[in-house]
């Protein structure tokens, strides 16, 4: 997390100072790119000239990083509030924009380099729009204060060329009113070259951070990671050294060649398969390494406990992870990796709500009903098998007890809470008035005529 006084002056040597300080995690954000992208240090193991050299990656940091974030955001979240005709108009805008996919861009960037970083920007229609940035090239400045809000917000452009060579194109600075862009000079920001509105009432940048540290999902358990790939690759480098063992002779000098047969005794003896030894006390044996399947395979899955352990997310393999399928024990068994979801989704909440803020605001200018951002009430479900039946148990029994909106945001598969609050309330009045129709035009029991 990068402060300053929210009294500075912002200037380029500021900002300058500001991206030093961010480039100090460059080598630490590159290695968890790398490992997420497959290239963990077990591509680089260099060994002896004619050894075998089994270079194994197993994508544990994808994985890890792809369930966590799944299980987050895998659902899209669900927002309620009062104002329904003023959260209609954010709806749209939210639809318009495709904010579920960038929530799933964002949540994925949060497990791989502990945080997130998006843009609320107004398109050339003036349509509030938002997109995921890289983190590797972006960050936010708060203020050094008890409250700690976003000063301003820094943003690399980069490009690659032909080569792979990456090089800087220009510096973007987000500030609470101002966008202002700056040349590059040796890697930093250079002059001044364009300064505009951005119609937005607070920093448009806003970072969602995976925890309090901001470190990645697989962050910890790497040199296991390391070692399970180490372990794993020289297995079959050991089944490879075994297949060309050396032969050991005793008591035999060489092997007498048919004539006009120009190979070599070695040569002969791996393309024919067989040995006559011309000497009944000869013998002949390989040299092999022993090898014990069964240690190596306790070690393997010991580390591979180890790293689902630490990471918190479950073995989906283990054969006895669903051996009980009950909501229950389900829910024991991913009870790890619920609590690491409720951290990572309390810090997602408050990117959201500062993204709520941005989109009314902006809204607001437009002319659509003000919101009260901090007035909607957002709903995440977890991305995971459902039980139907206990679902419908559960809101029938709830029936009254708890708002019908909430009830209705855990049915699995209704994507819009208001549209099917809408549509539950219509045909409830239409029910009643149906009734209420077939009643008023019963005729009156014969009974009851001669009473009166």
């Amino acid at each position: 997390m990068i402060t300053r006084d929210k009294t500075i002056v912002l200037d380029r040597d500021v900002i300058n100072d500001c991206v030093k300080q961010f480039d100090l995690q460059a080598a630490r954000l590159a290695q968890l790119h790398e490992y997420y992208t497959g290239r963990s240090a077990i591509t680089e193991r260099m060994r002896t000239t004619g050894l075998p050299n089994n270079r194994l990656m197993h994508g544990y940091p994808a994985y890890i990083a792809t369930m966590t974030s799944g299980y987050l955001i895998g659902d899209p979240v669900q927002y309620s509030a009062d104002d329904e005709q003023a959260l209609e108009a954010l709806q749209d805008a939210y639809n318009a924009a495709d904010v579920g996919s960038v929530d799933a861009e964002i949540a994925l960037n949060q497990a791989v380099y502990g945080r997130g970083v998006e843009l609320v920007y107004a398109d050339s229609q003036a349509r509030p729009r938002t997109t995921a940035l890289d983190p590797q090239n972006a960050f936010v400045v708060y203020a050094d204060d008890a409250e700690g809000l976003p000063l301003f917000g820094v943003h690399r452009l980069t490009a690659v060329n032909s080569k792979g060579d990456v090089s800087t194109k220009r510096y973007t600075v987000y500030t609470d009113s101002e966008v202002i862009e700056y040349s590059v000079r040796d890697s930093y920001l250079g002059s001044e070259t364009a300064r505009y509105a951005h119609n937005f009432s607070l920093c448009p940048m806003v970072e969602y951070w995976n925890n309090s540290a901001q470190t990645g999902d697989f962050e910890q358990v790497i040199s296991l990671i390391d070692a399970y790939d180490v372990l794993q690759s020289d297995r079959v480098n050991d089944k490879e050294q075994f297949a060309d063992a050396l032969l050991v002779l005793t008591g035999v000098v060489g092997f007498d060649a048919p004539e006009g047969d120009t190979r070599t005794a070695a040569q002969r003896l791996k393309q024919e398969g067989t040995l006559s030894l011309p000497d009944p006390q000869a013998k002949a044996e390989y040299l092999i390494k022993q090898m014990s399947e069964s240690d190596t395979e306790i070690l393997k899955d010991a580390i591979k406990s180890d790293i689902h352990k630490f990471s918190h997310v479950p073995d989906l393999t283990d054969e006895q992870f669903a051996g009980n399928s009950s909501g229950v024990a389900m829910k024991y068994k991913l009870l790890g990796l619920e609590q690491l979801t409720k951290i990572k989704e309390r810090w997602f909440r408050e990117g959201l709500r500062w993204r709520l803020r941005l989109f009314a605001s902006f809204l607001s200018l437009k002319g659509y009903p003000s919101l009260d951002a901090d007035a909607v009430q957002m709903m995440f479900r977890r991305s995971l098998p459902v039980n139907d039946l206990e679902i419908a148990q559960m809101v029938q029994m709830l029936n009254g007890l708890v708002p019908a909106k909430m009830l209705l945001s855990q049915v699995p598969f209704i994507d819009d809470v208001n549209t099917a609050f809408d549509d539950l309330t219509e045909e409830k009045q239409a029910n009643i008035a149906a009734q209420a129709a077939a009643f008023g035009s019963m005729p009156i029991p014969q009974e009851e005529q001669e009473d009166d």
